[in-house]
């Protein structure tokens, strides 16, 4: 039981990072070159959303497996005086993380999708600020990710 949890939190993990990484790292940038021709625009939005459901599957399966397999180690959630540092850290990554993924997918998303049907000479400050917005985030993003995982690590190895 526990190995098995073990591989389900770990497969959750590598697909929600190893998409981030994908979508930031490469389509992105793609896009980017191709001063955002409309089939490129195109091509990462249902590239993002076909993304969008695995990223809250993995999220489910990581917030159910992760407190199962801290109290396989004796590390209950109800008990946060007694959480080892590591613990601790990386639990508030893991809710910025979370916070940062509900203000993507649900506010600064559907912002995105009104203001590309704007002429971008159009825009007002407010409108770019949401395009600038949805390049950083993702990102900062990413590194949240990584900074969960390296503490999973340290977790791992104590």
């Amino acid at each position: 039981m526990y190995s098995t949890l073990v591989i389900l939190h770990i497969l959750a993990a590598v697909s929600w990072i190893g998409g981030m990484i994908f979508l930031s790292l490469v389509l992105a940038p793609l896009v980017r070159s191709r001063k955002a021709a409309p089939e490129f625009m195109a091509l990462f939005r249902s590239a993002a959303l076909r993304f969008r459901p695995i990223v809250w599957g993995a999220m489910a399966i990581l917030l159910i497996t992760g407190p199962i397999l801290l109290s396989h180690r004796g590390i209950h959630m109800m008990t946060p005086a007694a959480w080892p540092g590591v613990v601790l850290v990386k639990l508030m990554l893991v809710a910025a993380l979370v916070v940062l993924t509900l203000l993507h997918d649900l506010i600064l998303g559907p912002k995105v999708s009104r203001v590309s049907a704007i002429p971008a000479s159009q825009r007002t400050a407010g409108e770019q600020m949401v395009f600038k917005t949805a390049r950083w985030l993702p990102r900062v993003s990413l590194l949240i990710a990584l900074a969960v995982l390296m503490t999973a690590v340290i977790l791992a190895r104590s």
